[in-house]
């Protein structure tokens, strides 16, 4: 089954560390991957730019509304995610508890919808 595994961070924390600690973060998020490749796990994955690059779409009132980020005023924000292929969710949750970014902020684990083709 596949599973997403959305990584909320404080983008705040990342952009005041210093350049060496944000080498060591990215080596240790560099070595994650590879382990979830080596492990045959890993579908796909990607980091996300700051929210104040975000642009939301939505309609209010039968008219499409643009709106440029930042939006809410939350702790965490979502900034990356890795699709995974697991046996089951006691699997998925595994390999959330090993990722980086569980040491300082949240990883939230979500089964995908499987589709027949």
């Amino acid at each position: 089954m596949r599973y997403m595994l959305l990584i909320y961070i404080n983008e705040g924390d990342y952009q005041a560390a210093s350049k060496e600690a944000a080498e060591q973060m990215t080596a240790a998020y560099f070595a994650y991957t590879d382990a979830m490749k080596e492990a045959g796990v890993w579908l796909d994955g990607g980091r996300l730019r700051p929210t104040s690059t975000a642009t939301r779409v939505r309609f209010q009132e039968g008219q499409k509304k643009v709106l440029d980020g930042p939006y809410a005023d939350t702790k965490e924000q979502l900034g990356g995610y890795y699709m995974i292929e697991a046996a089951d969710m006691d699997a998925a949750l595994s390999w959330a508890a090993r990722c980086p970014g569980a040491q300082r902020g949240t990883i939230e684990v979500r089964p995908m919808w499987e589709y027949a083709e």
